[in-house]
């Protein structure tokens, strides 16, 4: 191989090495990353002086390794490129459940601004762009070494109603083969039942707060036992980082320091009830007079396949105010409408406290704040458990004589160190939310949908009424 001669600067050189390596700079000043000036000089090489060959495979002979190694160039960049971007700036997303409906509806593809609350920086950094946590060919996305401590570029404070993208708090322990499904739901589950059918039914109500913490650690130990010994049933048992969770979008109706709580389906805080949104729904009991909904009614009131689905095998239907009135102004198809009551009191937050609590009514529960402070004892310490020890990162214990120690030191109170949310869908009755896993952490939050940029149905085809063309291009923040 001949040696390259080489070209003397140009003025389009000097030019294009000090623009990118200013704007290299203005980035690395904006995200305060300190360590990322290494990379400056190596630009300004790679446009000015040249000292290293950084396109030595143009001057190779052979023509596939040329070829191929142009296209390795081009694939590094383009990933490199969108790495910074998804992280940075935005991030596309698709609406994969109906948690949200009516306001956002399966098959909505979202551009997420991950400005609006401020851009997190990356606490798993070696991952592969445009993968959560794994690769589409099978195995895991991203290298659990390094982890990087939790920090928000310009941070901004999410606000009440917004709709939020952020990871599934209760995601980092995952039974590979059950994914879609809560582990500590899981676990609690299969390990109350084993304990009822060897132990006989716990009462709860004639025990301590004592000897309730006793009895849930026993049943998560018995459920995660379970899990672990049935590797052909759950899969493996795996940890996922923080930002290597699954995303989640649903709304804020809890900001830090309110007192939230839910009377017969109406969230209120601090004792005001908090408005809802214009599109939520709740699950009806439907009399059909005739078996079934014609399809043009179906189509003309926005029921999906799932709804109308459960509807003739249930009798019950998600609907929002429109679509009840729709129906009832249909009295030849439609009989009784009745809401459906929700009593069930079984997988709600905390997993391991017996509050009474349903979907319906729930709390009063306060909210954590940064800097605030809270008296603890076993009474309320269910519902602040996992912040302290899992999202804080503090070493709890109770001894067994009800003592309450953190970090090794006897305590009855704790300080937050970060802003808690409450987040649920407005899907009421049909939404895994905050009732279910409890707060979002303020190092959870991935950003802000802004826009509606596609929506196709995924009940029809893409030429079959498929696409839902009043909904392109639309702004979230005008959907309430």
């Amino acid at each position: 191989m001949k040696k390259k001669e080489e070209k003397p600067r140009t003025w389009k050189d000097w030019a294009q090495g000090i623009i990118y390596c200013l704007l290299l700079i203005a980035f690395l000043l904006w995200i305060r990353s300190w360590w990322g000036f290494v990379v400056v000089p190596f630009v300004f090489d790679a446009y000015v002086t040249k000292k290293i060959n950084w396109q030595w495979w143009k001057e190779l002979e052979n023509p596939v390794t040329k070829t191929l190694m142009s296209w390795v160039d081009a694939i590094v960049f383009a990933l490199v490129a969108v790495y910074f971007v998804n992280i940075y700036f935005f991030q596309n997303y698709t609406i994969p459940s109906s948690s949200l409906e009516k306001s956002l509806l399966v098959g909505d593809y979202l551009y997420v601004s991950k400005t609006a609350y401020g851009p997190r920086a990356p606490m798993t950094p070696l991952s592969m762009p445009l993968c959560q946590h794994t690769l589409p060919f099978g195995g895991q996305s991203y290298l659990t070494w390094p982890q990087w401590e939790y920090k928000r570029i310009s941070p901004k404070p999410v606000q009440l109603n917004d709709i939020v993208v952020f990871n599934y708090p209760s995601g980092d322990t995952v039974a590979m083969n059950m994914q879609n499904a809560d582990y500590y739901i899981l676990c609690y589950g299969y390990g109350r039942q084993y304990y009822e059918q060897n132990f006989g039914h716990a009462n709860l109500d004639n025990m301590s707060a004592l000897e309730r913490r006793t009895y849930f650690e026993k049943v998560y130990s018995l459920g995660a036992a379970i899990a672990k010994m049935n590797p052909a049933q759950f899969g493996e048992i795996k940890w996922r980082p923080v930002d290597r969770r699954e995303n989640y979008v649903k709304r804020c109706v809890g900001l830090p320091g309110q007192t939230l709580e839910i009377r017969d389906r109406i969230v209120y805080l601090d004792g005001k009830p908090n408005k809802e949104p214009d599109n939520v729904q709740y699950n009806y009991h439907v009399e059909l007079l005739q078996g079934s909904l014609p399809e043009d009614l179906i189509r003309e009131i926005g029921l999906s396949f799932d709804d109308y689905k459960d509807l003739y095998q249930t009798g019950v239907c998600p609907l929002k105010k429109a679509m009840k009135e729709a129906l009832e102004a249909h009295p030849d198809w439609v009989g009784k409408i009745e809401i459906e009551q929700k009593t069930n009191t079984d997988e709600l937050y905390p997993l391991n406290g017996h509050k009474g609590w349903t979907v319906d009514n729930y709390g009063p529960i306060w909210i954590p704040a940064k800097g605030a402070s809270i008296t603890l004892n076993l009474e309320n310490l269910p519902v602040y458990e996992r912040c302290i020890r899992v999202y804080e990162g503090n070493d709890l214990k109770v001894t067994d004589q009800g003592d309450i120690l953190i970090n090794g030191e006897k305590t009855t109170s704790y300080t937050f160190k970060m802003d808690y949310y409450w987040m649920q869908g407005d899907n009421r009755h049909n939404s895994a939310d905050s009732r279910f896993w409890g707060f979002v952490p303020e190092d959870h939050v991935v950003g802000k949908p802004v826009m509606i940029w596609f929506s196709k149905s995924p009940d029809y085809g893409m030429f079959d009424g498929g696409i839902r063309w009043e909904r392109l291009f639309r702004w979230v923040d005008n959907i309430k």
